[in-house]
């Protein structure tokens, strides 16, 4: 496995009673990246994660997370991992202390460093000032955050998160994806499973892409026009032009994804060299140009034309 690979999953299949819930799964997960798992429901998204965890053991296949096979030693690869379930369980009796507590202990933290860990991790996570509330008097938002602090505070290489914002309101789900930045600038590796795709546009570098158990997509996330080097351009008109289209199939390095009245968009070679040399073309051949930006696709847009392939979002 490279040494820059997060996550190696190679012909993985899970079968619950008349069901293949994971279909030859195969991929790998770039260390330091966060990757949006998304698919429509029953695909195995949340089979997946268990699979990675260590938690449920697949048919056939190979798995290792943070170079440790995790079907042969998982209790090894526990330690280098976190995972937040979907419907996650916290002991309502202890104090949020001693849930991080029992969680770092439980994942390999030394005694000596006990406390200062889950201190740490308390003021990660803006909850340092409830370390002695029990968790059954906490809201919905702390009882997540505390759940968070449990999956990481034994600081994982990589952390698996299966639904992570459910039933938070917008200022919590802003918050979470603040932290989630964070924990990937200090190298963390993320695995983030949502429905709801527009909260993992601010974090996510990466889409995984399952259905029916297959994959079908797994790419870095950028503008739509990644894959091939170049930018997304909108061009918008100031007024109609009647040799537009002519104008821009003129261009060199540009291909025509839209063009309609008073807009276009194009696949534009290059960098903003090559942007700028379109442009300047553009205005030369007498289009009424009021604006020229890159366009770049959102999660969801990218979710949308990788299952819909024909089909360009708007």
């Amino acid at each position: 496995m490279n040494t820059n690979t997060a996550i190696c999953a190679s012909g993985v299949v899970y079968l619950y009673p008349g069901t293949r819930a994971l279909d030859n799964v195969s991929f790998d997960i770039t260390r330091g990246s966060v990757t949006a798992l998304a698919g429509p429901n029953g695909a195995g998204k949340t089979t997946l994660l268990r699979c990675l965890a260590g938690l449920d053991r697949p048919l056939s296949g190979s798995i290792t997370v943070a170079g440790i096979n995790v079907l042969e030693e998982p209790r090894l690869a526990h330690a280098r991992i976190g995972y937040l379930s979907d419907f996650f369980g916290l002991y309502d009796a202890l104090t949020v202390r001693q849930g991080l507590s029992h969680a770092a202990s439980a994942n390999g933290v030394s005694d000596a460093k006990l406390a200062t860990t889950v201190n740490e991790t308390a003021t990660r996570l803006d909850i340092a000032d409830r370390l002695e509330q029990r968790c059954s008097t906490l809201s919905r938002g702390l009882r997540q955050r505390v759940a968070i602090g449990q999956a990481i505070v034994h600081a994982p290489e990589v952390v698996l998160l299966d639904e992570p914002a459910s039933g938070l309101d917008p200022e919590a789900r802003h918050a979470l994806a603040t932290l989630f930045t964070r924990l990937k600038n200090e190298g963390m590796t993320l695995v983030v499973s949502s429905h709801i795709l527009a909260e993992l546009d601010e974090y996510s570098t990466h889409m995984l892409v399952l259905r029916s158990g297959r994959l079908i997509e797994h790419r870095p996330l950028g503008s739509a026009s990644a894959k091939n080097g170049g930018q997304h351009i909108r061009v918008r008109l100031a007024h109609p032009h009647a040799n537009l289209k002519q104008s821009l199939a003129a261009l060199s390095g540009v291909r025509i994804l839209e063009c309609r009245t008073l807009d276009a968009l194009l696949d534009v070679d290059g960098g903003t060299g090559e942007q700028s040399a379109t442009l300047r073309a553009l205005v030369n051949a007498g289009v009424p140009v009021s604006s020229f930006a890159e366009e770049h696709e959102n999660l969801h847009q990218s979710y949308l034309r990788t299952v819909q392939p024909d089909v360009r979002p708007q």
